[in-house]
């Protein structure tokens, strides 16, 4: 596990509010060795697009043992920590998902606060009680994995508008006592309710990148310590296949020719 501890304690570092680590999360090995490739010093898997290349719904649709085997072809394919999105833990016992997540080579995981196939919040306690189990079961694996606790509330539009920044607040203020190194938000864009949401926590704050959000250096600005991009980039390597494929069916010329191609 020494090689393991070494990756989980280098990704707990890369957690700095106001200097975030930027996930622009993978799917697969090969778009996790771009991620590498172009300079970003951890990987992140996203459930949503590993489902999909695997030919599966999100929202724990995906098996098990396929979500686990990829995760861990992604971990073998690249010299960084990975952390892995792992919905809301496929029913799994803390013991069974951390065993697992370990041996896929993987040091860091989302854990979502609502349940994938009802979209109801899960209860705050229950959902503290499944965390420690978490912490624990990697403390006694030793591997002290990072947790990312995922807070639903703005995601599931939870309860009235004007309280679902307090109601965020008080479930990853529980989250943080129950041992997660980081909270995430999930949706949450506006920059002032981000910059109040980080300043009532004490933890490092997750935000997702997406349109209309805040860009990294804006986020950077709020003190939020760690962008993910989802699905984004899996959703724009998409589109543009789309585009190429509307345009070879049209006979168009997709790749360069001549003096362009050098």
């Amino acid at each position: 596990m020494t090689e393991l501890s070494r990756r989980a304690t280098a990704l707990r570092a890369l957690h700095r509010p106001g200097d975030p680590l930027i996930l622009p999360n993978a799917w697969d090995a090969g778009s996790a060795r771009a991620v590498v490739a172009a300079g970003f010093p951890a990987v992140a898997t996203s459930s949503g697009a590993v489902a999909d290349a695997l030919g599966h719904a999100d929202n724990e649709a995906t098996p098990v043992d396929e979500m686990f085997a990829a995760v861990a072809r992604i971990a073998a394919a690249v010299a960084v920590p990975v952390t892995a999105d792992l919905e809301r833990g496929y029913g799994l016992r803390p013991a069974e998902l951390v065993e697992r997540l370990l041996a896929a080579g993987a040091v860091g995981c989302n854990i979502e606060d609502s349940d994938p196939r009802t979209r109801e919040l899960s209860d705050i306690e229950e959902q503290a009680d499944l965390l420690a189990g978490i912490r624990a079961a990697a403390r006694e694996a030793g591997v002290d994995l990072v947790l990312n606790a995922r807070v639903d509330v703005h995601l599931r539009a939870y309860g009235p508008p004007a309280g679902r920044l307090a109601e965020a607040v008080r479930r990853a203020r529980r989250y943080r006592a129950a041992g997660v190194d980081s909270v995430y938000p999930i949706v949450l864009a506006d920059p002032e309710q981000i910059r109040s949401f980080v300043a009532a926590v004490d933890v490092p704050v997750n935000v997702l990148a997406r349109p209309g959000a805040p860009g990294p250096a804006e986020l950077a600005a709020l003190g939020v310590a760690r962008v993910s991009f989802g699905e984004g980039l899996y959703a724009a390597a998409r589109a543009r296949t789309v585009e190429m494929l509307a345009a070879i069916r049209a006979g168009a010329e997709v790749f360069p020719t001549g003096e362009e191609a050098r």
